[in-house]
Parts: structure tokens; C-alpha cells; sequence
């Protein structure tokens, strides 16, 4: 792109009629080059609320380098981020999911208001990943999503940590397990500092997702945000930005329907967080492609488990960095014939850049698809009398394929961790949390503290959890959530009662109950919709069901299914 060539930013830089712009872009900085130059927004999600967002302020700074060097100008805007870890199991939790409408579209306004030619967006903590794919494939402009990687390990007793870990210890301490002063430690050795939470969590099952899917720099997520080659991948990532505005490469030409099941392949493969459910079929509703949830259940059908990461598996974030990165796991992905070459953020194709994969001697944390961790996939798209339109349940770490038991129903998070951290729940249960919907939530709270604390007590795949609510990426043992219709807009799960036998059955794929289901309707009274004012109540209101990806935006597939 040169100085007479036709770009956004001239409806704010070019002619008589904007000077009056051009004198207050002046005052903030700019000169006659920067106006003819691409302008690029980076777009921050820096906080100090939380490690996984607060080194982004120093990573943009060699961002901006990259964009100079590559003949762009950069735009400075910040936008928000809700932290799932420190909302867990409370009111603030509701904000999380509804933060990711929100990022996207304060992207796409700080964008489209100033005409920005371009756009780079500096992402750490859960919601702000997939809302920055999301904007970037609404604004169909050129772009890229840059991680800001993961946080390293705590250690206690030469034993490595994660988030998970302080969860779990709730749920030990509550038992009587673990003391004051065992929980203390635990609390104050597992997160050393910045980056996002170490297992594959829904952070870095995204950021594998969108490297995978070409829009974010293959590598430039791996390293761990401490580690000293992440600032260099930041120039690098501005770098990239720069050609991509010159050569006017549009962030949908890397979201496509080859490029999304890739990432979803990947999400299957490394037995990463449900969350992805919801966030695919969102970022692919932004492009205008249908992307069924259904996918990830075909391809657990064909891909199997091949990393040993936590929540189920022995390693960390920062261990598959070491052992190779996410080139490794998608080269043997690639190998196996388990992936389609796409485009990438780098210019180069998605099989170039696997190409280049380097495995670490010895590493024991990805394995190949012949010899795989678990031999089918993390996810399940379960249906029945309970999900007519679809549940999505865990499998990654455990080998059932079946539970039944009694109901434990409970009409909220609080209410469920209460009996739990109570020893009210035994083995063989089935608990029910509902009215956590993306509507009747509203915002569909993640049942961390619930799954953890089951988890700490020893019931980890002893006890079957179903909710229309969702999961942490931290979470695991038999637990399925996204149960659709939710109870809030009369869905089934609304009509179950303590004591019903709920049957549900991983291999056919369905969960079911011995229930006369026009008879529970016909008694059923609904509950009040849950009113909490301002942009809530908005979200309650516009939001769709789990099964299209919560989206505020109707999405493809929703309509073609009205």
C-alpha cells in the first residue's frame, strides 16, 4: 500500500474537509507519514485486575516496533477483560461469557469509528480470545490475534501448580483433609505471576484453536508470558500486522469452514476446554459460516486424545512449549491426515508451518495419533430427553462411557456448592445445577468451584454433573454442560425432581430419564426470569441458546434452523 493508494483511514486523514481531524490526530502525535501510511489499531486487553492480561502493556510496545518497521502507523485503544478465576463461583461470574459480546464490539467500534485500515489484538485471559477473533472476521479487515501466553508453574513442596490446584484444595479443606495452613500455601505458591492459567484451560485451548485456524502466528502464543522470546514474537506479530494491511489480506480469508474444524480438531486432540463449544460456532457466526456443534462430536468419533495435558492429564502449558509447541501436536495431527491446509497470518500455508516443527528429546507430553492418550476425543455432543437441542460432556482423562443414578437437583450455582462443601453429595450421584443458562444465568456461569471441589473430595467421575450452565477449562470428571433448551426458556432440565434415575449413555450419546414429560410440564410453574438490570437484563434478552454459541448476533445456523 503506497501514499496514493486507496485505504480506510483516508476518510479520517485525506482532503480539505478533514482537517479538523487531522489537527486533532496532530495533537495526539501523528505527521503527514503517519496519515499516509496504513493506520493499525492495537487494540489492548492489559489490566492489572489479573496476571493473564497485566504483562500486555509491556508486549505492546515491541508490537508497535513491528508495525513501524513494516511501514504502518499504530493506533493505541484498550478494551476490558473479565477474569474467570477471580469471578469463580460467584456473582461477578455472570459478566465473564457477556464480556466476550462486549470486546468484540467495542473492537469493532474503536475500529470502524476511526476507519482504521487494519488491526492487531493483544488477548491473555479466557473471553477476550474468541472475542478478538470475532470482531476481526465481523470487521473483515486485516488482522491478527496475538497470545500473550501462559503463566509458569507454581511449585510447593517440588510439586508444579496451576489454579486448578487452589480449587481442588477447597474442596480437600472442606472435606477435612487439608488444613488452614496446607490451603494457605497452596493459595500463595500456585500462581508465580503473569500469563493466563497453565493447564490446557479454555486460555491456551483457545490460543492452540486460533493458531490452528491461522489467525494467530503459529509459535507466537507457545511461549510462556515471562519467557524472554515473547517480546520478540510481539515485533514480530506487528511485523506481520504491517504486511497484512499492505497487502490488504482480510482476517476472513483465515476463517473459514476447513480453517474452524482444524481448530476444533485441535481442541479435541489435546482434551481442551468445552468453552470451545461455544466460542467456534461464535467466531464462525461472525464470518457468516454455519458450524454445527455436532462437528466436534464427529471428529471425537475419529481424533484422538494425543497430549497428556491437565486438567486430566500430568503436564502444563509451559511442558508442551518445551516438549515442541503447538507445531508439534499439529504436525502429528497433520501426519496423520487429521488436518487441511489452510492460509496463515504468516503468509504461509498451515502444512509450511507445521513443517518446521522441532520435537524436544525425550518429551513424554504429546504423543502421536497412533499411540494416542485416549483413543477417541475430549468432547461429546450428547441429546435426549434432557438435551433435545444437545449437552456437551468431558470425556478427556476418563475412560466411562455410562452413569446412572439419582437426581440432586439444585436451582443455582451457590445452592450446589453448598451441599457439596456440606458432604451432602455421594457417590453415584447425578447433580443437576440449572437456571445458569446464557439467558436465565443470565451469562452461563462456569461450575469451577462445584467441579473442583468435587474433585478435592475424591468424586472426581464418581459423581455425573449436568448443567445448562458451562465448564472451566480447569474442570474435568464426568461432567456435562451447554444442556440445551436451558431450564430458563423451558427446556427439560427444568422439569426434573430430586430422586428421578438419570441414565446417561457417552457411546449412544444421549441422556434420558424415566419421566412422564407432559405430565412435569403440565404441572411445571416457571420460574421468575433472574433480573440484574443494565447489561444483563440486555443480554438476557438478545442472547441464543448454548447450541448456536451464545451469540448476541443470530447466527447461521440458528436461522437456517427457524
Amino acid at each position: 500500500m503506497t501514499a496514493s493508494t486507496s485505504k480506510r483511514s483516508d476518510a479520517i486523514t485525506k482532503g480539505p474537509a478533514k482537517a479538523p481531524a487531522r489537527a486533532m490526530l496532530r495533537a495526539a502525535g501523528y505527521d503527514d507519514t503517519d496519515f499516509a501510511q496504513p493506520m493499525v489499531a492495537i487494540v489492548n486487553t492489559w489490566s492489572t485486575v489479573t496476571p493473564c492480561n497485566m504483562h500486555l502493556q509491556q508486549l505492546a510496545e515491541p508490537v508497535r516496533q513491528g508495525l513501524r518497521e513494516g511501514g504502518a502507523t499504530p493506533v493505541d485503544f484498550n478494551t476490558i477483560v473479565v477474569s474467570d478465576g477471580i469471578t469463580m463461583g460467584g456473582e461477578g461470574m455472570r459478566a465473564s461469557l457477556i464480556s466476550r459480546e462486549i470486546i468484540a464490539d467495542s473492537i469493532e467500534l474503536a475500529v470502524k469509528g476511526h476507519s482504521l485500515d487494519a488491526a492487531i489484538i493483544l488477548v491473555g485471559c479466557d473471553k477476550t480470545i474468541p472475542a478478538a477473533a470475532m470482531a476481526l472476521a465481523r470487521l473483515d479487515i486485516p488482522g491478527l490475534v496475538f497470545y500473550g501466553g501462559t503463566i509458569l508453574p507454581g511449585c510447593l513442596k517440588g510439586r508444579d501448580l496451576s489454579i486448578q490446584d487452589v480449587f481442588e484444595a477447597v474442596g480437600a479443606h472442606a472435606k477435612g483433609d487439608m488444613d488452614d495452613g496446607e490451603l494457605d500455601a497452596i493459595e500463595r505458591a500456585a500462581c508465580p505471576g503473569a500469563g493466563a492459567c497453565g493447564g490446557q484451560f479454555t486460555a491456551n485451548t483457545m490460543a492452540m484453536a486460533l493458531a490452528m485456524m491461522g489467525i494467530s502466528p503459529m509459535g507466537s502464543g507457545d511461549p510462556p508470558a515471562t519467557d524472554e522470546a515473547k517480546a520478540a514474537e510481539a515485533r514480530r506479530c506487528g511485523k506481520l500486522t504491517a504486511e497484512l494491511a499492505h497487502k490488504g489480506v482480510s482476517a476472513r480469508g483465515f476463517v473459514t469452514e476447513a480453517s474452524l474444524r482444524n481448530a476444533a480438531t485441535a481442541v479435541v486432540a489435546s482434551g481442551g476446554s468445552t468453552n470451545a463449544v461455544l466460542h467456534l460456532p461464535a467466531i464462525a457466526a461472525e464470518a457468516g459460516i454455519a458450524f454445527p456443534i455436532e462437528t466436534f462430536d464427529e471428529l471425537s468419533r475419529s481424533v484422538p486424545v494425543i497430549t497428556d495435558l491437565k486438567p486430566g492429564g500430568r503436564f502444563l502449558a509451559r511442558d508442551l512449549f518445551r516438549a515442541g509447541g503447538v507445531p508439534l501436536f499439529g504436525k502429528r495431527l497433520a501426519d496423520a491426515g487429521m488436518l487441511q491446509d489452510t492460509p496463515t497470518a504468516t503468509g504461509r500455508s498451515l502444512f509450511a508451518e507445521l513443517a518446521e516443527a522441532r520435537e524436544t528429546e525425550g518429551q513424554q507430553v504429546v504423543r502421536s495419533p497412533a499411540d494416542p492418550v485416549k483413543a477417541t476425543g475430549g468432547l461429546s455432543i450428547l441429546y435426549g430427553d434432557l438435551a433435545p437441542q444437545g449437552a456437551v460432556l468431558k470425556t478427556a482423562g476418563y475412560g466411562s462411557t455410562s452413569f446412572e443414578g439419582p437426581a440432586r437437583v439444585f436451582d443455582g450455582e451457590e445452592a450446589c456448592f453448598a451441599a457439596v462443601s456440606a458432604g451432602q453429595i455421594r457417590e453415584g450421584d447425578v447433580v443437576i445445577i440449572r437456571y445458569e443458562g446464557p439467558s436465565g444465568g443470565p451469562g452461563m456461569r462456569e461450575m469451577l468451584a462445584v467441579t473442583a471441589a468435587i474433585a478435592g473430595q475424591g468424586l472426581a467421575g464418581k459423581v455425573a454433573l449436568i448443567t445448562d450452565g458451562r465448564f472451566s477449562g480447569a474442570s474435568h470428571g464426568f461432567v456435562i454442560g451447554h444442556c440445551s433448551p436451558e431450564a430458563a426458556g423451558g427446556g427439560p432440565i427444568a422439569l426434573v425432581n430430586e430422586g428421578d434415575t438419570i441414565r446417561i449413555d457417552a457411546e449412544a450419546r444421549r441422556i434420558d430419564a424415566d419421566i412422564d414429560w407432559d405430565a412435569r410440564r403440565a404441572a411445571h410453574t416457571p420460574r421468575p426470569a433472574n433480573r440484574l438490570g443494565g447489561v444483563f437484563d440486555k443480554y438476557a434478552r438478545l442472547v441464543s441458546s448454548a447450541a448456536y454459541g451464545a451469540t448476541t448476533i443470530p447466527p447461521v445456523i440458528e436461522q437456517a434452523d427457524r
